[in-house]
């Protein structure tokens, strides 16, 4: 099997959709479910207003119900605007135009957009540096790539107290953590798919809940469960459940007994290339020295 069948595997694409189906049912009739995405979308948002261009051919990559895709419908310079979901329910709350796709496999021609915004949906791409790779290709020279996944810190709460459950009562642990990118590799990930000026900073964003199954339930709502191809499957034991709840509580709750869940945001900004940018100049080309730029005495070296 080749390396890009081994890392295809990780995830469960059926499964993944699946989850999100589930997720557009919920959204329904579930009010408030989405507000982690609908708060992403607008800090995302104040990045792209930060850039003082405009963008007539746009692409909301895992558009959910299109709020991000209407959003920037309404911004000035915005001819289309096409919203892109691997789940049929949500899509179909979505604005059009709008297409069924999946991030790891893009069904778009090079040099289609002059910018791809997308909220929380590249965390579930198993080949990261090729789903940039294409994104930067599906790009017009010189268009943007704006982008917000969840980064490793994320619900590191939950994550310990099911650990420690599923290690107290089951005796091992089960895949429940997806492979995610530090922001110290973000930047160089954006650069080796082959974009122009790459930018990756990070934000955390806490929500309190009353208990730990509240937190779950909203997981599910989002559809941000567990999507992982070697997951244990069936219904977790009803011992393991309390068990995690209890360790939640015991080891993060507050002093008014509220859960804290902690979402790492990665913001991840790229261009593809374009002859008119800006570039580094070569090594040894400064006309000027940096002590005279910083007006700092010059100091000789001793032999």
């Amino acid at each position: 099997m080749t390396e890009s069948g081994r890392t295809a595997a990780l995830f469960d694409r059926r499964a993944w959709r699946l989850h999100r189906d589930r997720a557009a049912r919920l959204a329904r009739g579930q009010v408030g479910a989405d507000f982690l995405h609908a708060e992403i979308a607008d800090r995302l948002l104040d990045r792209l207003d930060l850039v003082g261009r405009e963008f007539p051919l746009a692409l909301d990559l895992g558009a959910r119900g299109g709020g991000l895709a209407r959003s920037l419908a309404q911004r000035r310079g915005t001819a289309r605007v096409i919203a892109a979901e691997p789940s049929a329910l949500f899509l179909a709350e979505a604005p059009s135009p709008r297409a069924i796709a999946d991030p790891e496999l893009l069904p778009f021609r090079d040099a289609s957009f002059d910018l791809i915004a997308s909220v929380l949906v590249l965390h579930w791409v198993a080949d990261l540096p090729g789903a940039l790779a294409q994104l930067r290709r599906a790009l017009q020279p010189d268009g943007l790539l704006l982008a917000a996944m969840l980064g490793g810190q994320t619900l590191v709460e939950l994550r310990t107290a099911l650990f420690e459950a599923e290690l107290a009562e089951e005796g091992g642990v089960s895949p429940r953590v997806s492979p995610a990118i530090e922001l110290a590799d973000a930047a160089a990930l954006l650069q080796r798919a082959g974009f122009a000026m790459p930018v990756a900073d990070s934000e955390t964003i806490t929500v309190s809940y009353p208990d730990a199954l509240a937190l779950m339930r909203d997981l599910r709502a989002m559809g941000e469960t567990n999507a992982l191809a070697a997951r244990r499957r069936g219904m977790m034991r009803r011992t393991t459940l309390a068990r995690a709840a209890m360790v939640y509580a015991e080891q993060f709750g507050d002093s008014e007994a509220r859960l804290p869940a902690t979402f790492e945001i990665l913001f991840l900004c790229g261009w593809a290339p374009h002859p008119t940018q800006p570039r580094p100049l070569p090594r040894g080309s400064a006309t000027h020295r940096l002590a005279d730029a910083l007006n700092a005495p010059q100091r000789h070296r001793e032999k």
